[in-house]
């Protein structure tokens, strides 16, 4: 949201829609803690983060398209936003795709991802 320098209608209604995703987290969260060697409630959950993750992914590149973007923002940090947002639905569907072997190591797999994503950007981060 710091890259954006305008909205519109079009991106609050995408928006909207991941709020809606976020929403449900609690819902698919809950699901699986009470039926956790289901592979079933496991789909259900990665279902979730991987609507949240598209709903950034298109807001992105809507706002991209549409012009939305601040004039300042380098091209690096436009092309390595839509990336990021690539490689973590890949890493969660990889992780989702382990519960083919075991519900338990697929969710260790999907924790890790997430503790990744949480904890590395605050490790690495530059000083300015």
């Amino acid at each position: 949201m710091n890259h954006f320098s305008d909205g519109n209608r079009d991106l609050t209604w995408i928006h909207l829609g991941f709020l809606f995703a976020i929403t449900l987290l609690p819902l698919s969260t809950r699901l699986l803690a009470d039926f956790i060697t289901y592979r079933s409630a496991l789909g259900i959950y990665w279902l979730n983060i991987f609507v949240a993750g598209a709903m950034l992914y298109w807001s992105w590149k809507y706002a991209t398209k549409a012009g939305l973007i601040k004039e300042d923002t380098p091209a690096e940090v436009r092309a390595s936003i839509c990336k990021r947002v690539f490689i973590a639905q890949s890493l969660y569907a990889a992780g989702a795709a382990l519960c083919v072997f075991n519900t338990w190591v697929s969710i260790a797999a999907i924790v890790l991802v997430q503790l990744n994503y949480a904890v590395a950007p605050r490790l690495f981060r530059h000083k300015e």
